[in-house]
């Protein structure tokens, strides 16, 4: 698929904590199909996968981002301590500071700001006091991923200028309109999915919490696809299903790449990019 064939691509990366690595197995197989994006929107988690692909969009930039996926752990991401839970209890506002998923960013992507990534990335995050959507498409890309990606509770606000910001869910975690503002007419959105096949309820808050938000991502990108013009295109790459499993918990992350780039693959294959309709996946639905 050639970029900019009918107007600019925009590949639209969701959030949804460990289920991100669904989104890598999907890029595999987008790149290795020869799509490519003339730029990215990404929130939360997909703006980790979003900011890497940015870095040049190629089978082994793709590679990379599959290496940092399957050593990850949840520490990495939630550096959760007794003395995090003991300043929680005391009152403090969020469960850890943002400095796990800022260290991952720092060590390994290949840019330090967001205009330097050679296809632009613009970064969805919300704004605390106002509730306004911001879009970030310059300065650090840490901070930036930090603060899209800071959860409430869970993590703290993060300070981007004048700015406290927090995670991209609260406002627009499937930043489809994002997209269509920022000139996109063909869109390419990878989902995270949710899971549909649990039979109990996920242990601690912080899974409920997260389980919660993915359930609402895949409300929002429905709501926001029903609501865009007939002119712009689009394709949702097909999320897991049926998917158990948290998105809290970090020890499925290879399993979770490698069934969604044999899923993608199998999808491409039948002509899933040349077909605007919104997967059964996202919408309301159980296995149980």
């Amino acid at each position: 698929m050639p970029s900019g064939t009918d107007g600019k691509i925009a590949l639209v990366l969701a959030g949804g904590g460990s289920f991100g690595a669904v989104q890598v197995g999907m890029l595999k197989a987008l790149v290795a199909a020869g799509v490519r994006a003339d730029f990215v929107v990404g929130s939360s988690v997909g703006a980790i996968n979003g900011a890497y692909y940015a870095a040049a969009g190629t089978v082994e930039t793709i590679a990379r981002l599959e290496t940092l996926w399957r050593t990850i752990t949840r520490n990495d991401v939630f550096p959760v301590s007794w003395r995090s839970m003991l300043g929680f209890a005391a009152r403090r506002d969020f469960l850890s500071a943002s400095h796990g998923i800022r260290n991952l960013v720092e060590r390994n992507l290949p840019y330090r700001n967001l205009e330097d990534a050679p296809i632009p990335i613009h970064i969805i995050a919300t704004d605390l006091f106002s509730g306004e959507v911001v879009v970030l498409s310059r300065g650090n890309a840490a901070d930036a991923i930090a603060a899209s990606s800071a959860i409430p509770v869970a993590f703290a606000p993060v300070k981007v200028g004048d700015r406290l910001l927090i995670d991209a869910a609260v406002t627009s975690n499937t930043p489809i309109h994002v997209a269509v503002g920022l000139g996109a007419r063909r869109l390419i959105v990878l989902p995270t999915g949710f899971a549909c096949n649990l039979s109990a309820a996920p242990q601690g808050a912080i899974a409920n919490g997260l389980h919660a938000l993915t359930l609402m991502i895949a409300r929002q990108l429905v709501r926001e696809l029903d609501h865009l013009p007939d002119e712009i295109d689009y394709a949702i790459v097909p999320s897991l299903c049926p998917l158990a499993g948290s998105p809290y918990d970090f020890t499925r992350t290879a399993a979770l790449i490698d069934d969604a780039e044999r899923s993608t693959r199998s999808w491409i294959e039948a002509g899933g990019l040349s077909r605007r309709a919104v997967p059964n996946q996202l919408r309301p639905h159980s296995h149980h």
